[in-house]
């Protein structure tokens, strides 16, 4: 990884090296060379006044090469979206902010702007290229970044990207090896993401990487990069990590769908039985209660009515025990009562001979009503 090991960004090139092994960085500048601007506008000055110029003349003109040194010399402007590094024969010294500020003019202060609040983003499995005919971004697989190694044994393909900003411009401008006179950390973030990838999908099966565990692989990955890249001091802070393409190999992808058809079918036919069991049980469960209730009310019925029938038995017993002859024959005459009520009945008065009476049976009326009954 091409981090700094000195920490303080060793110098290369000669004394007047930078950090980078190169001259003054960023919003440093050589000192001004005097005698040239003296000549230079001297000369501007002769041709504006052909009668040539005074002694008032040279003091203004001296005056103006006076604040316009001490304007370029002294004076750094820094943008709103960065920030200025000050190193003081080498050494880091202070941060500018935005605005104009004052600095001592190179060799003994150099200033080096740092983009401060520029959002980069870094691309990790496949690049970028240019857009097509119909605005799309036609973009290159790196097999070498995308395949990583599951923790379940399987391969499977990533892209992803990686946004970051300088969140501490001195730590950014001394722990880490940049590239060029642009002070891009990319390759470096690129580096770690890539690597915290690799270990967060090693400790992951496949299916849930593939199914739904995009967004807790993208926030492990954010954490474990950010404490790597502060464990550097980098001064680089991770925005978000965004997984772009997450599939398996190109030459196995076809068995996968196939897998994840089955498992898609598998989960229907579940959903299904289970959705089928939600409505048939509570009916079975309310059925079953039903007939318990039934039931229940049946046996309070019929213990009752049998607990009626021996209480009255009970109360007949004990009267008929009190006066046996009175009871047997109301219970005689009760039953009778109960028997012959609903008979066609002939009576017959034993006595009705003494008075002159002749007894008469009606039997032809008798048979008729005994024929009507049978048919």
């Amino acid at each position: 990884m091409p981090w700094n090991q000195s920490g303080g960004g060793g110098w290369k090139g000669g004394p007047s090296g930078g950090p980078w092994g190169q001259g003054p960085a960023g919003g440093g500048s050589p000192p001004p060379d005097l005698e040239e601007i003296l000549r230079r506008s001297q000369d501007k000055l002769r041709q504006a006044v052909p009668g040539g110029v005074g002694f008032a003349g040279v003091g203004l003109l001296l005056l103006v090469l006076a604040a316009a040194v001490g304007y370029f010399g002294f004076t750094v402007r820094i943008n709103p979206d960065e920030r200025g590094v000050v190193q003081r024969f080498g050494a880091y010294d202070r941060e500018l902010s935005n605005g104009l500020n004052f600095r001592w003019p190179y060799p003994i202060e150099e200033v080096t702007v740092v983009p401060f609040t520029r959002q980069n983003r870094v691309e990790v499995g496949f690049s970028s290229g240019p857009t097509g005919p119909f605005g799309a971004i036609r973009s290159s697989a790196r097999n070498e970044e995308s395949l990583m190694l599951t923790g379940d044994e399987n391969i499977v393909e990533l892209n992803f990207n990686v946004f970051w900003n300088v969140k501490d411009a001195p730590a950014y401008l001394f722990n880490v090896r940049n590239q060029g006179d642009t002070l891009d950390a990319s390759p470096n973030v690129k580096a770690v993401a890539e690597s915290a990838m690799r270990e967060v999908i090693g400790q992951n099966d496949i299916q849930p990487i593939l199914t739904k565990s995009r967004q807790n692989i993208e926030e492990s990955v954010k954490t474990l990069i950010q404490r790597t890249l502060d464990s550097y001091k980098s001064g680089i802070n991770i925005n978000q990590v965004n997984l772009q393409k997450v599939d398996p190999p190109t030459e196995v992808i076809a068995a996968f769908r196939d897998v994840q058809a089955a498992r898609a079918d598998q989960e229907r036919l579940r959903n299904e039985a289970e959705a089928y069991a939600n409505r048939v049980v509570p009916e079975a469960r309310g059925e079953a209660q039903r007939i318990l209730q039934g039931a229940q009310g049946y046996r309070e019925q019929a213990v009752a009515e049998a607990t009626g029938r021996t209480e009255r038995f009970l109360k007949v017993f004990d009267e008929y025990q009190k006066a046996p002859d009175v009871t047997r024959k109301r219970m005689y005459l009760e039953t009778l009562e109960r028997v012959l009520g609903g008979m066609d009945k002939i009576i017959i008065d034993e006595k009705s001979g003494s008075n002159g009476v002749v007894p008469y049976l009606p039997l032809n009326e008798l048979q008729r009503t005994q024929s009507g009954g049978q048919r």
